[in-house]
């Protein structure tokens, strides 16, 4: 059976390191079984992989690889928390908040670049609950912001 890890090398992608908050917050928290990110912005190496609105600045398919790496990111939050990501047992909900512009009405698609992501490293674990949110602007100027919930053994 292959792990959560092994998955994402498959996909040629790694666990990054935990993202450094912004503010006065800690990425994430576990509380009993439950583990609960922070939201995480689309950083790469510490630095914004875009920034702007999607609608204007930033196009879809940008917008879709910063949902993707924000999910990445809480990835690499929740194994901070809890060691291996073989530990998860559901991802229960995910937010994604898109900065765009007031005529955007893409945001679900824009999510489902975080969505993806975390069906192709969970499998059947990775389905869940999720908004997605329009919204006028996102610390740092960053076109998408992602947290999530997730049930841990």
């Amino acid at each position: 059976m292959t792990t959560p890890e092994q998955r994402l090398a498959d996909l040629g992608l790694a666990v990054p390191e935990v993202a450094a908050p912004v503010a006065v917050y800690v990425p994430a928290v576990r509380t009993g079984r439950y583990v609960f990110t922070s939201g995480q912005l689309p950083l790469r190496d510490g630095e914004l992989i875009t920034t702007g609105k999607v609608g204007a600045e930033v196009s879809a398919d940008e917008a879709v690889e910063c949902a993707r790496q924000c999910a990445l990111n809480a990835i690499a939050a929740v194994r901070a928390e809890v060691g291996e990501l073989s530990q998860v047992a559901r991802v229960v909900k995910v937010v994604a908040f898109v900065a765009s512009t007031p005529d955007f009405t893409g945001q679900p698609g824009i999510a489902n670049g975080a969505s993806e992501l975390l069906g192709a490293v969970f499998g059947d674990a990775g389905r869940h609950a999720r908004s997605a949110v329009g919204v006028s602007v996102l610390p740092l100027d960053a076109p998408v912001e992602v947290e999530m919930t997730v049930e841990v053994a």
